[in-house]
């Protein structure tokens, strides 16, 4: 996929997050590649602690705290998880953070899923910020950010507070990197329209 191109030469679905879907999102984030890129525990990834997931995400949902989405591919198979959390509708902002399971890795569906989380977070949501970041030892991370042609990179110092609160949720160094509603609604508008 081009730089500048819409992703929307597959298709993909963003569904609420139900307890059925647990026994398959537990298996593919308990696989090394995304239990480890997340900082997940055995309990976590299991599937009574994705339940728990499950339940969680529904109540922040409810709570207006949290937007969810499981990602599922043109074959209604599920490949991963986008939330918008974070939500703060006074300020207008929130942070973005997406998995894909190991087997459909270099599929694009991190910038389809992106793509569709954004315009929700952007036209139904009517936000202006969606930070994204990512642990600097987490560099395939960083690639997939790099590579989203309206993600501005690297605004750590433009954003210090968000930054030092990132760092501090996680625990280690973190990159800070923002989507603005102007720049994605201009790509979104001109590519995909």
């Amino acid at each position: 996929m081009n730089k500048g191109e819409c992703p929307k030469m597959k298709k993909i679905v963003l569904v609420p997050h139900l307890e059925e879907y647990a026994k398959k999102m537990s298996s593919l984030s308990s696989m090394p590649e995304v239990k480890d890129a997340l900082g997940l525990s055995d309990e976590q990834t299991s599937v009574a602690g994705t339940i728990d997931f499950i339940r969680y995400i529904q109540e922040e949902e409810r709570l207006g705290k949290q937007y969810s989405r499981v990602i599922m591919n043109e074959e209604e198979k599920l490949v991963g998880v986008i939330t918008l959390k974070e939500l703060d509708f006074d300020n207008k902002t929130c942070h973005i953070g997406t998995w894909i399971g190991y087997p459909y890795w270099g599929k694009g569906y991190n910038q389809l899923a992106k793509a569709e989380m954004l315009n929700i977070a952007f036209r139904d949501l009517n936000l202006d910020y969606v930070f994204a970041g990512a642990r600097k030892i987490n560099l395939r991370s960083q690639q997939a950010q790099i590579k989203l042609p309206y993600m501005s990179i690297g605004v750590e110092e433009e954003f210090p507070e968000e930054h030092q609160k990132l760092e501090r949720q996680e625990g280690m160094p973190c990159v800070l990197n923002v989507v603005r509603k102007e720049q994605f609604v201009e790509w979104y508008v001109r590519f995909c329209s």
